[in-house]
């Protein structure tokens, strides 16, 4: 079947924010006492603050009052981070691809489960490179159920089975797949291996090369 859009994960497919999301996440653990590194930061790849912040503290309970200020908190560190972005930013080979893509006719999502996704966007100038943008303020499921993806092929007006999502997280891959969508991996095969194609970054990638390879 023609490929007729693909949809972006924004974290550590096109830019490197996950950097910026480990760091915050690991000062409040640090505050708050809770032991927390980057082996346990693997397991936030591609969810929600919530789902998030419920992995970080791996059963220890707290309060709903509690939990809101802490992400409100995470949040906050978040943002001050990403303010510093700009379009050099954006990773290797990012602009190529869509380049190629928007010369293909073929549509361009990202879909991100970051509430500040929209603001990431605009820091890397990747606004007017892109049809939709659809983030965590978009759906009420998260990674890994399929909604955000399916909810960026509506706004695209394209039938899922056409769309592939290119992703960096397992739980990414598998809202894809869960979707009836194509996926490519982008990283390790123990955490993308169930895409339909690995690749190590979007750097020197070709798309006449990644269509044939799907």
């Amino acid at each position: 079947m023609k490929i007729r859009a693909f949809i972006f994960d924004l974290d550590g497919v096109l830019t490197d924010t996950a950097e910026y999301h480990y760091r915050a996440w690991k000062r409040l653990a640090d505050e708050e006492g809770i032991p927390f590194d980057r082996r346990d930061n693997e397991a936030l790849r591609g969810v929600s603050r919530r789902e998030s912040l419920s992995r970080m503290l791996k059963g220890r309970p707290i309060s709903e009052e509690q939990a809101q200020a802490w992400m409100e908190r995470k949040n906050s560190y978040y943002v001050e981070m990403i303010r510093q972005m700009r379009p050099a930013d954006v990773l290797p080979g990012s602009h190529e691809l869509l380049a190629e893509l928007r010369a293909a006719g073929i549509k361009i999502a990202i879909a991100s489960a970051s509430m500040n996704a929209g603001e990431v966007v605009d820091r890397l100038g990747l606004s007017a490179e892109i049809d939709a943008l659809c983030d965590g303020n978009s759906v009420t499921r998260t990674k890994p159920a399929p909604d955000l993806f399916l909810y960026a092929a509506r706004q695209l007006a394209i039938p899922p089975a056409t769309c592939v999502v290119v992703e960096d997280a397992e739980a990414g891959v598998e809202a894809a797949l869960v979707g009836g969508m194509r996926a490519i991996g982008i990283g390790p095969v123990e955490r993308v291996g169930k895409a339909h194609l690995v690749i190590p970054s979007l750097e020197n990638q070709r798309l006449k090369d990644i269509l044939a390879a799907l």
